[in-house]
């Protein structure tokens, strides 16, 4: 029997980052699963490694640690990130290295590592998870290291994409809406739904049907995906 695929997926403990994980196994792939909390896991073909992106070395001990037991990378999630709601004035340049650190700095540490053995085999995929935010700015959710480490990112997926096309590896982008995830609480969620035009928040499992969906469609790349209640598209 041939090797199955292999995923590494970042932010994976729990949210979007654990089904995602879900996602990719049903699918038949192997799974590597970071983040900083994350625990062993009780299926073989999971395995977990612990460690911050924003932190010199972490990419290279989660590549080497995918290599080392599957042998191949087959797909990229760049899911881990940091979110940090303030008016502009108010970011402190605590603010700003915590978000660049893990949104930008971790993004291209675990990418840069991980898509070379991607070209080497002439295949791969990359998915990094954005923000709407980054397309529908809001008065009252007040955003700009998201929009300006985030939206990077959404441009980065297109240059990306152009010039791996030729190797054979896509790279794609989700932008998702507010979704229910337990950095959200509960008595928050009536407001949040109203930001979105479908009136409601999203669930994890459409974020990671959209990530399916961008694993699956081998004609699509630089592609930014939204996934966001109709808020991209206008309010």
């Amino acid at each position: 029997m041939s090797a199955p695929k292999v995923a590494i997926v970042t932010g994976a403990s729990r949210g979007i980052g654990a089904g995602v994980v879900e996602g990719y196994r049903k699918l038949g792939y192997a799974v590597v699963a970071t983040s900083r909390s994350i625990g062993p896991s009780d299926d073989p073909q999971v395995l977990t490694v612990a460690g911050d992106l924003a932190e010199p070395g972490t990419a290279d001990r989660v590549v080497d640690a995918a290599l080392d037991r599957f042998g191949r990378i087959d797909s990229l999630v760049n899911n881990a990130g940091a979110f940090l709601a303030k008016p502009f004035t108010a970011y402190t340049d605590e603010d700003f290295a915590t978000v660049v650190s893990l949104n930008l700095a971790g993004f291209f540490a675990v990418t840069r590592r991980a898509v070379v053995p991607m070209v080497e085999q002439g295949s791969g995929h990359v998915v990094t998870i954005t923000t709407s935010l980054v397309d529908h700015a809001l008065s009252v959710v007040p955003s700009v290291l998201a929009a300006l480490t985030k939206g990077g990112l959404d441009a980065a997926t297109r240059s990306l994409a152009i010039e791996l096309a030729a190797a054979g590896v896509r790279v794609n982008a989700l932008s998702p809406g507010i979704i229910k995830t337990p950095m959200h609480p509960v008595e928050a969620h009536s407001a949040y739904a109203g930001l979105h035009p479908l009136g409601r928040m999203g669930e994890i499992d459409e974020i990671v049907h959209g990530v399916m969906y961008l694993e699956t469609a081998a004609f699509v790349t630089g592609e930014t995906l939204h996934v966001d209640g109709g808020q991209s598209a206008g309010h």
